[in-house]
């Protein structure tokens, strides 16, 4: 597999918002299932893509996975602090999973933070079962944050996403 990292053409945002939305259900990650809110804003690239970078991963034309990058705040960012860049909505088709494509959107990420002038830091945000995301993040170098964990839904006490962070 050739796996190719780029910025998502507006053809391929609903691609990239179904495989974001089945990986979040797939995984457990929504707490009300096919009912839950965020789906929208899973499902909604072109919106995303006004506010921050979407990065796909593709294998020629076929789209294998994407992610959010948020480079310097703005109404994409949940915790980056001045000087800092986000990684949010990490997502890898069901059937590209196991090849690579999740560490090498995280990796293309950590480049585009690198060329970003005044990035100090990547940070993100990830629930406490993303097992495989973990071990990709501790294998290039973040580090838990604790002290930055936080609930997307206050009205809901047993969220508490995990934060990590990467100084550059």
């Amino acid at each position: 597999m050739d796996i190719r990292i780029r910025h998502a053409h507006p053809h391929e945002y609903d691609r990239i918002g179904e495989i974001t939305a089945q990986a979040y259900l797939g995984d457990g990650l929504l707490d009300f299932g096919e009912s839950d809110e965020y789906l929208d804003e899973l499902r909604d690239v072109a919106k995303r893509a006004t506010a921050a970078e979407v990065l796909v991963a593709v294998d020629h034309d076929h789209v294998l996975g994407a992610v959010t990058f948020v480079p310097r705040g703005g109404p994409m960012a949940d915790i980056a602090r001045p000087g800092e860049a986000e990684i949010r909505m990490l997502a890898v088709a069901h059937e590209s999973r196991g090849r690579g494509v999740g560490e090498t959107l995280v990796r293309a990420c950590v480049d585009h933070a690198r060329a970003t002038p005044g990035c100090v830091r990547v940070v993100l945000s990830t629930q406490r079962t993303m097992h495989a995301a973990h071990r990709i993040y501790e294998r290039l170098g973040f580090t838990r944050t604790p002290d930055r964990d936080w609930n997307p839904l206050p009205e809901l006490d047993d969220i508490t996403l995990l934060t990590y962070e990467l100084t550059l």
